[in-house]
Parts: structure tokens; sequence; C-alpha cells
């Protein structure tokens, strides 16, 4: 009876651990639930073999997710440092394989993080001359999601003088590790700034493996698996 309970509080040990890991890692999240799967002697030892985590309304470096399902396999950790009160810490390369969605307001809330920020403004500075495309003046608002599209509202130009530009970019997965982004289209009051059909590609690099994208109206849906390195 005492080793069973002594188990039962290794694992309540382990699961406030990887909950409070993992809100180290976003910095808003309202709800998640939270499955470990793994015998009693392989916890002891520090080895998991499947975590599970379904969360909502997270937030991750600036964007914000609608909903995640993350499964996490062959976790191995400092289970010893983690039954003295230390914060978890993973000692090997875990795979997560994840599935994502995104409606249109999170996607438009994420539209001022570094990453999406950063991407777009890159995307329009390759395209279009130095003359129509002031990168410090760039502010996004709005995204509308369709059929394999984004659609992106925003402006350019000084605060009083402010140009509204519209930025449509197809979006197709062209390999597990690339995005194609095209055909891309950029208006300005009726005005074509730039458009076309060849477009970009982009590169997620090796730890990123994309199985599945898909833009339906109004959502973002996403399925597949990420290297999380210690």
């Amino acid at each position: 009876m005492l080793k069973k309970n002594k188990l039962k509080l290794v694992t309540n040990v382990l699961a406030k651990a990887i909950k409070l890991w993992l809100r180290t890692q976003v910095s808003h999240i309202e709800k998640f639930q939270l499955d470990i799967q793994a015998g009693n002697r392989q916890i002891l030892s520090g080895y998991i073999p499947s975590v599970s985590i379904i969360a909502q309304k997270a937030v991750y470096q600036g964007l914000h997710l609608s909903k995640v399902d993350l499964v996490a396999q062959n976790i191995r950790i400092n289970i010893g440092s983690i039954l003295k009160g230390e914060q978890l810490r993973l000692l090997e390369k875990v795979s997560v394989f994840c599935e994502l969605s995104q409606v249109e307001e999170d996607l438009s809330a994420s539209l001022s993080s570094t990453l999406l920020s950063t991407a777009l403004n890159d995307i329009l500075a390759k395209f279009l001359s130095e003359d129509s495309l002031n990168s410090k003046s760039m502010s996004w608002q709005q995204v509308q999601i369709k059929d394999n599209q984004l659609v992106i509202n925003g402006t350019i130009g000084e605060e009083n003088n402010p140009q509204a530009v519209l930025f449509c970019l197809g979006l197709n997965l062209f390999s597990p590790h690339e995005l194609k982004i095209a055909p891309i289209y950029v208006t300005s009051n009726t005005k074509i700034l730039f458009e076309s059909s060849d477009g970009e590609y982009l590169n997620l690099g090796s730890d990123v493996e994309i199985q599945y994208l898909k833009l339906i109206p109004g959502k973002v849906i996403c399925r597949g698996m990420i290297n999380v390195n210690p």
C-alpha cells in the first residue's frame, strides 16, 4: 500500500511538473488536458512512452492557436531532479505529433507577432520596390481565410498618411519541410502593386515535418511533426 501511494505521489508530481513546463513555453493558455501514458517503473526511471495534451486558446511566441492536440513520444526527463522540486528538463530530443487549428480571429491577433509580421514584411520587401514599401511603416490588421488563400488587410506609410494595402497569397504544402506561397497579389486602392503566379517558397527547417495543411473558409487546419530539442 505504501509503495502504491509513493508511485501515485510520483505521478502527481510529474503531472504538475509537465503542466508547469508547458506554461513556461506559452505566454497564455486557457485550458488543457494532460494524459501521461507510462508504467510505474518507466516513470521512476525517467522514461515516458507517451504524453498527450489538448490545449485551447494558447499563445506561443505571439501566435494565437485556437486548438492544439499534441502527442509526444519516447520522452526522457530528469525525474530525480523533479522529485527534488526542480523544473522539468528534457534529456533528449522529442518528436511531437500535433494537429492545430486557427480561426480568423486568432490568426488576425497573430499579425502583431514578430514571427508572422517579419515573414509578411520579408515577402513584400522581396517583390515591391523601396518606393512603394517602407517596412518600418508596415501595419497588419486583419486576415480573411479562404479556400487555400489568405487575404490580409494592412497599411503602408506614415501615421498621418497611411496607404491601405490588400495582400492576397495562396498557401499550399510543397513538401513536408516547405510551403509554397503562390499566387501573390498586392493591391492598394484597386491599383495592382504586384502580382506573381510563381510566388515564393518558405523553408520550415529540418525540425518541422508537415503532413497536412488545409485552408477552408474561416479556418486553417494543420497536422505534422516537430522536434523539441533539450
